[in-house]
């Protein structure tokens, strides 16, 4: 009898939880304010100089009405604010506080102490090999064929 092989969307899931419940419980650990997987996610595509809450929602791949819940959070938290867009009068960008930078940066020496760990773990090389392997550009996702081409 033949074993079915995980899909590797789901592979792929699963390394993502294991980084961030693993960054989650470091920066509980340190006493930062709480944060959830979606704050983290957030603060992932966020660009330096701002980003808009429909941007986001696209980086994200969730509805406006959830990145816009999770900004407001954050912002009511002291880690973001909204500030004035430069070329439109709509739409406001969303970065960073001074606050949010410092999160930010301790999130990110967490990482790179978690790649570190699962180096120790599957292999240096390993490692390299999967970041190398993601690091390319897949190009666009193809298009869905109609039935008959």
């Amino acid at each position: 009898m033949q074993t079915s092989r995980r899909q590797l969307p789901g592979l792929l899931g699963d390394a993502r939880r294991w980084f961030d419940d693993a960054l989650l419980a470091a920066l509980t650990a340190q006493e930062a304010q709480p944060v959830s997987s979606t704050h983290l996610q957030l603060f992932s595509v966020l660009d330096d100089d701002g980003t808009t809450v429909s941007e986001l929602a696209r980086r994200m791949a969730v509805t406006r009405q959830t990145a816009h819940q999770a900004v407001h959070t954050l912002v009511a938290a002291g880690l973001l604010e909204q500030v004035p867009h430069p070329t439109s009068q709509r739409q406001r960008l969303i970065r960073r506080t001074a606050e949010g930078r410092k999160a930010h940066t301790r999130a990110e020496e967490i990482l790179t102490d978690l790649e570190h760990t699962l180096a120790e773990r599957i292999g240096a090389e390993t490692v390299a090999q999967l970041r190398s392997v993601l690091e390319q550009p897949w190009g666009r996702p193809p298009e869905p064929q109609r039935p008959g081409e």
